[in-house]
């Protein structure tokens, strides 16, 4: 059997830069925005603590599926293997599309 495979997601949210690792990516049924299920998480080694993953694991801790908008994703690869996830401060010219995913319809023709 095939070994499933893991993405690696780096997204935008509010100023900072997540980078997560997860099995199942795919398109939602919510216009515009990208399902993750089965977040990973390094369990690796219980000796040494990273404190940019166990805030990753916090807030991340009972979410069964989450839900990103298209335009906070970065970058979305497949990889052959899981690394550590993190998050960091945005630095430099980083910034969400500014641009709505769509626009109502006014009132005037």
């Amino acid at each position: 059997m095939p070994q499933q495979p893991t993405y690696k997601v780096i997204f935008f949210n509010q100023g900072q830069i997540f980078e997560i690792y997860a099995r199942q990516i795919y398109q939602s049924d919510l216009y515009g925005f990208i399902e993750i299920e089965e977040i990973l998480f390094g369990e690796r080694s219980q000796m040494l603590v990273d404190p940019s993953e166990e805030k990753l694991k916090s807030e991340f801790e009972g979410v069964k599926r989450s839900y990103l908008p298209m335009h906070a994703i970065v970058r979305i690869d497949e990889v052959t293997k899981e690394g550590i996830g993190k998050i960091s401060e945005a630095k430099g010219n980083i910034a969400p599309f500014p641009m709505p995913a769509f626009t109502p319809k006014g009132s005037s023709d």
